[in-house]
């Protein structure tokens, strides 16, 4: 069974899955999805697209530079079959995939704990200057009584008409026929 991966996303396509694109120089480009397609049709750059695994690893979300990477890589060499090969093969595959599982986690508390420490130093900057951007407000009983009356709205009244408002004169949401 032969796992490919998405050419715009890099995500595993299974068997019977996916769609493919020939290009008349017959090279070959495979998509998971049609939301994949319809990128590469649009000339994106999977660098540029933030959900795509190569933007996490150009902008240091994900390891890059790992040894574990390099058993992954494909080789054409035909091997002939032999059952303890594919155990070895089989039991070598689980002991990467744990030792991957555990650098990649250690690979991820360094990069929270540097974002917090950035973040730490950011608020700790703008706690310092915040002080300066304060405003003193004298409260309401400081003021004078003279601007303390200038202050106070008072409600205008305006009288309505109530022959407009009654039913059967004619009349219908207060228009008059002429």
């Amino acid at each position: 069974m032969r796992i490919e991966k998405c050419y715009f996303c890099s995500k595993s396509i299974y068997p019977g899955h996916g769609s493919a694109f020939v290009r008349n120089d017959a090279k070959m480009f495979r998509f998971c999805s049609s939301k994949c397609h319809k990128n590469f049709k649009m000339k994106r750059n999977p660098r540029k697209v933030r959900w795509t695994k190569a933007f996490r690893r150009t902008h240091g979300k994900e390891m890059i530079i790992d040894s574990t990477f390099e058993f992954e890589k494909r080789r054409n060499v035909p091997v002939r079959y032999n059952r303890e090969l594919i155990q070895t093969t089989i039991k070598a595959m689980k002991r990467i995939g744990e030792i991957r599982q555990r650098r990649e986690q250690a690979f991820w508390r360094n990069r929270m704990a540097a974002s917090r420490a950035k973040l730490l130093a950011h608020r700790k900057k703008k706690k310092l200057a915040a002080p300066s951007t304060i405003k003193l407000v004298q409260p309401m009983a400081a003021l004078s009584v003279e601007e303390s009356q200038e202050k106070i709205v008072q409600k205008v009244r305006v009288p309505t008409r109530k022959s407009a408002l009654v039913p059967g004169e004619g009349r219908s949401m207060g228009m008059e026929i002429d």
